[in-house]
């Protein structure tokens, strides 16, 4: 899998405080993730993590995904 430091990662179990999200930090052999619901920081295994990740959002696509948002409320009606 394809995870990069400032992705989002949707897990398929919640966190105990509620989120399901967790921000890549470092990823590598073990991954630092932040929960994005407490903010909470912790490191896991990456075999743990890879089994347990339901949807990956890198943080590229992200900002473009923005900025065409942006880019099509910012025209005229002609």
């Amino acid at each position: 899998m394809d995870v990069r430091p400032g992705d989002i990662l949707t897990m398929k179990k919640n966190h105990p405080c509620g989120s399901n999200e967790m921000y890549v930090i470092r990823s590598g052999m073990d991954f630092r993730l932040r929960c994005t619901g407490c903010s909470r920081e912790f490191m896991i295994p990456r075999n743990k993590i890879e089994k347990n990740i339901k949807k990956i959002k890198h943080q590229d696509e992200d900002i473009s995904g923005t900025m065409q948002k942006k880019k099509i409320k910012e025209k005229p009606d002609v």
